[in-house]
């Protein structure tokens, strides 16, 4: 099995059918079912050193499907091919396409990554639908726009295998589809979540006598207590009444892994948000004060964005009456800047970004800056606001003012609880573990009635939303749902 076996969201049949329709280009890599890794590192490594794009395995080099492959072996060796350059590539997982019956394997290779990858010394880009070797100016331009931002990659002080949440890894495995044969420890080496550090074997070794040491993106994607390390990688939340600062507010402090941070800042926001009821036609609706998933995406990007080796200061998510506000430490990174921060792309911490997005919190990478203009213009709002201070980066959302209820966070109805005696021995089971953890996915009741059938959990599900004690969030496989 291989670490790159998830089916990434991200691309559709359909949009693939359409891609193969063409011929190669400089975002664009057909290679054969039998491509060595060597050969498809040397794809990889060319996108990635120019604009980025989409490799495809199991074509000719006109885009036709090859005879059946096994797509798990071409994942790996995708995954082997990470492997092979320097720095290592750390990509979203791979998908699985099936295409007139055929599986093919899709590796996409986002934009704007921190580093300058090589293979055997070798330095490649990608123009005119070929790899090439970068000039020297051309090397040392791209040296200069891509200052190494690697806080994430060194090693977390003091940090030991056994500070790694073994529970947590396990539903990421679950989440990729990674098989039991899978080395788990090369795995988080390939994700750059841990690193060899010898041979000495013992408890933190591998089957080769490697040692793992976690890195910082590890201890905060999987830690068991990221802030004993990271002490201000956190969120604290305010809600004030007014459109000012106050004595009075309600406050939050938010840590744990990034993962726990983002489901929690999002029920954070949820949970402070106004809302009324309007007609729409002859039906009534709920209007939220901001919509949902543009408050998740502003989330999202600061936890994801931020610079971590930025000490004595976290995430700061403040709410009024009139805005929200997010910032983050660390100003915009490389090349990016205010003006073309719509058409740059640049990952500070790639890492984290890949596993992110295997997590389905990130969908679309490069994207949610776009997704959250048109979100908030499709509901008649602002766009968002982005500055950039002495030391990090702002989003600002506006709100659709004081028509909504009334902006005193306590003078908001509370939610209607539920008669336990309307609720399912599962249900009270789900809602125990929404307390515990703030949001659940069709996966995480899945586990927790395991002799139930699919269909019955989306039943569960979708009584508790028209019930109103939960909210769905999301689609299809990113699906998931928080109280309200």
């Amino acid at each position: 099995m291989n670490f790159h076996s998830r089916r990434s969201p991200t691309l559709r049949p359909e949009v693939l059918v359409e891609l193969l329709s063409g011929s190669e280009n400089d975002r664009l890599l057909f290679l054969s079912a039998k491509a060595s890794a060597a050969a498809i590192a040397e794809g990889l490594a060319s996108l990635a050193n120019a604009h980025g794009g989409v490799a495809v395995l199991g074509v000719t080099k006109g885009g036709k499907p090859q005879a059946a492959s096994d797509p798990a072996e071409m994942q790996e060796r995708a995954a082997q091919a990470g492997l092979l350059t320097d720095p290592l590539l750390i990509l979203p997982a791979a998908q699985v396409v099936e295409v007139e019956g055929t599986p093919l394997v899709v590796v996409q290779v986002p934009p704007g990554l921190p580093h300058i990858y090589s293979l055997q010394g070798r330095y490649l880009t990608r123009t005119a639908g070929q790899n090439r070797p970068l000039t020297t100016p051309e090397l040392r331009r791209l040296l200069f726009d891509r200052a190494d931002a690697g806080f994430e990659n060194s090693l977390a002080e003091g940090a030991v295998l056994d500070d790694l949440d073994r529970g947590q890894i396990r539903r990421y495995l679950e989440t990729i589809q990674a098989g039991p044969q899978e080395d788990v420890g090369q795995l988080l080496v390939g994700r750059g979540c841990v690193v060899t550090s010898g041979a000495d074997g013992g408890a933190d070794g591998g089957a080769d006598g490697a040692a793992y040491t976690p890195t910082v993106a590890g201890i905060l994607l999987f830690g068991r207590n990221p802030q004993r390390f990271l002490r201000s990688a956190e969120i604290v939340c305010v809600r004030y009444p007014g459109p000012e600062m106050s004595d009075e507010f309600v406050r939050q402090e938010i840590s744990g892994t990034l993962g726990d941070q983002i489901r929690q800042a999002e029920a954070f926001v949820v949970g402070n948000m106004r809302r009324d009821m309007r007609i729409a036609g002859m039906v009534r609706e709920e209007v939220n004060e901001y919509p949902v998933a543009v408050v998740r995406e502003a989330i999202v990007n600061a936890v994801a964005h931020r610079d971590y080796s930025i000490r004595g200061e976290g995430i700061r998510l403040l709410m009024f009456s009139d805005r929200l506000e997010v910032y983050s430490p660390g100003r915009l990174p490389g090349h990016v800047t205010l003006e073309n921060l719509l058409d740059e792309r640049y990952s500070r911490n790639e890492a984290i970004v890949a596993v992110l997005s295997d997590m389905g919190y990130i969908e679309r990478l490069g994207y949610g800056i776009d997704r959250m203009i048109g979100a908030m213009a499709g509901l008649g709002l602002p766009a968002p606001e982005f500055v950039e201070t002495a030391a990090g980066f702002q989003v600002t959302l506006r709100s659709a003012g004081t028509s909504l209820v009334s902006p005193q966070p306590h003078q908001q109805p509370a939610p209607q609880s539920v008669p336990h005696s309307l609720l399912n021995e599962r249900q009270e089971m789900a809602l125990a573990f929404l307390h515990q953890n703030g949001r659940i996915t069709n996966s995480d009741y899945q586990q927790l009635v395991p002799d139930v059938s699919a269909e019955t959990i989306r039943r569960d599900l979708s009584d508790l939303v028209e019930q109103n004690v939960l909210i769905r969030i999301g689609s299809k496989r990113a699906t998931y749902y928080i109280l309200k």
